[in-house]
């Protein structure tokens, strides 16, 4: 992170129990950030949640609400985050450093299937944007890779034959935002712009490998303007659409080939696979773009609720207030 030393970002980690991950995610990346009253994003990596609540309860009572507490401690917060919210338990407004911070608990078990499979599209849908990453045990940054090509090809299926780089990263970066039902009320307008022109280097460096695979499929043809700007040329034929279809996580191309149709097909290796019938590219980008709206408006909506529960009302009010504050400045 710009501006950052990276011992005093990991500070945190040094007052928690053991995690498997860390990373730091959200507008602090942004190197022209300069508000000091807003958090920084961690996302903890633990292989049991309930357990490592039960550690951190004793060594830092006070990043919990006194409700949880009282009432359940431990087994409370994850039956919160498990039954309601999508597997997270964040503590906001937590004193590190002299810094405001806010960190997000979850089983890695979970996490790597968000990863893969996109089965809430939560946690994965902040890994497609740049992160900083503090703690990888169990090298979370390679799992990630296969994220990062899903929300490339979705990305493409929803792009005209022609865009420019800068397109293609807002488009990625706007699929976890899709039916947030945040972005109505409590989230800054501009924020996907904000994120991709701030970050634009890291988004260059996190999805390069992906672009290049395509280039050498003849998927994509890059184009150097006279601004310096790249413009990027893509294949909206039939075979092209079907190629990127293929690279979505399974649940999301099970749930199309239950509306589209589908059939089996041996793949290079020789094994059956399924590959889900579209008739146009077109066809393929709505479907898919009702689908990943669908489980962003579920989850966001789910986790929204979990967190006024688990943040206690001072914390709750104070959270939304920041947040629609930032939407409102971006809205006058």
């Amino acid at each position: 992170m710009v501006g950052e030393d990276q011992a005093e970002l990991g500070g945190l980690l040094e007052i928690l129990p053991p995690v498997e991950f860390c990373c730091i995610y959200g507008s602090k990346l942004h190197p022209n950030n300069k508000d000091e009253t807003s958090m920084t994003d961690y996302i903890i990596g633990v292989s049991d949640p309930r357990q490592w609540h039960s550690e951190n309860l004793k060594l830092n009572k006070d990043h919990y609400a006194s409700c949880l507490i009282r009432l359940g401690g431990a087994r409370m917060i994850t039956d919160i985050a498990n039954d309601i919210g999508v597997g997270v338990h964040f503590n906001p407004f937590v004193s590190c450093n002299n810094k405001m911070v806010k960190y997000g608990v979850v089983r890695m078990h979970d996490l790597i299937q968000d990863i893969l499979g996109w089965e809430r599209f939560y946690l994965s849908g902040r890994l497609q944007k740049p992160v900083n990453i503090l703690m990888d045990n169990l090298d979370i940054k390679n799992v990630n890779s296969v994220n990062l090509k899903a929300a490339t090809s979705a990305a493409l299926l929803l792009l005209p034959s022609k865009f420019t780089e800068e397109d293609l990263y807002a488009k990625i970066c706007s699929l976890s935002y899709t039916g947030d039902l945040r972005m109505l009320f409590a989230e800054d307008k501009n924020k996907v712009n904000k994120i991709v022109q701030g970050q634009f280097h890291l988004f260059e460096e996190m999805y390069k490998p992906f672009l290049e695979e395509y280039e050498a499929k003849n998927l994509l043809r890059f184009s150097l303007a006279g601004d310096k700007q790249v413009n990027i040329f893509q294949d909206c034929g039939l075979s092209a659409a079907s190629t990127l279809v293929s690279s979505l996580p399974s649940s999301i191309r099970s749930e199309m080939a239950m509306k589209l149709g589908d059939k089996r097909i041996l793949d290079d290796s020789g094994r059956v696979r399924q590959q889900v019938v579209i008739g146009s590219k077109e066809q393929a980008a709505e479907c898919m773009k009702r689908l990943v709206r669908r489980k962003v408006m579920f989850s966001s909506t789910r986790q929204a609720v979990a967190g006024l529960l688990t943040a206690g009302a001072v914390h709750g009010v104070r959270y939304v207030a920041n947040k629609m504050h930032k939407a409102w400045k971006s809205w006058v």
